[in-house]
């Protein structure tokens, strides 16, 4: 072989490795689209109160083309999981991100605004059949019996009056609620319920392995490596 071959040959060789590598490594997010990705990194900082990370992940989120009103929805929705301070947290830096874009010259969509809530039943009678549809039978539980005021605010509030508003469907509310409950931890049991509920409105096994992979490169491996125990629970529990 001459030295011209040699050179020839080394560089198919290299380009060949190269291929057969970029093919055996999917990427992470494979999936989730860059506008689901946008909802579960705005609902993990939310959720953990890194405010520096989500100024990030609401730009990130825009520029994917997430509405101004779908990023409220999410933002309003975190309060029914990690509480008011960080739900109001969150809209205050969407407020300074929004302005700053402005003043950039930015001019992101508004988005519609949530449909008015049906007038012919009470938030309750909606929350229920919300629930479930979401659950895939009405809920009962220990706690519901003990503690029946949680079980009709969960019904009413949560899923009758949040739930209910129709900005955001149920796969992007169980996107923003799985990664929100992953981030801040120690709520493995309402984790399990509600990757149950992602499988139940249709978001596959591949968008969900993505969501953790979304939590492992944003939020840290710890958030993942334990949401990724609890989704095999999850899955392990559903196949027959």
């Amino acid at each position: 072989m001459n030295k011209i071959s040699i050179i020839f040959t080394s560089i198919f060789l290299s380009i060949l490795c190269f291929t057969s590598i970029s093919q055996a490594q999917p990427t992470n997010t494979q999936g989730l689209d860059a506008k689901q990705r946008g909802i579960v990194t705005i609902a993990a900082f939310t959720a953990n109160g890194d405010l520096e990370k989500l100024k990030t992940a609401l730009n990130e989120g825009l520029d994917a083309g997430l509405t101004v009103n779908e990023i409220k929805e999410v933002l309003v929705q975190m309060y029914a999981y990690t509480g008011f301070p960080r739900s109001l947290n969150g809209i205050n830096t969407f407020i300074a991100v929004m302005e700053d874009r402005e003043r950039k010259g930015i001019h992101d969509e508004l988005g519609r605004e949530a449909n008015p809530l049906p007038t012919n039943k009470s938030s309750l009678e909606l929350g229920t059949e919300i629930q479930t549809q979401l659950v895939g039978a009405p809920y009962k539980s220990k706690i519901t019996t003990f503690a029946p005021a949680i079980d009709q605010f969960l019904k009413s509030h949560l899923f009758g009056d949040i739930f209910g508003r129709d900005t955001l469907d149920f796969q992007s509310r169980e996107l923003a609620t799985i990664s929100a409950l992953a981030s801040i931890g120690n709520v493995n049991p309402q984790l399990q319920s509600h990757l149950n509920v992602g499988f139940n409105v249709g978001l596959t096994e591949a968008q969900l392995r993505s969501l953790v992979s979304v939590l492992e490169d944003k939020v840290g491996k710890k958030e993942a490596d334990n949401a990724a125990a609890v989704l095999n629970k999850v899955i392990s529990s559903r196949t027959p």
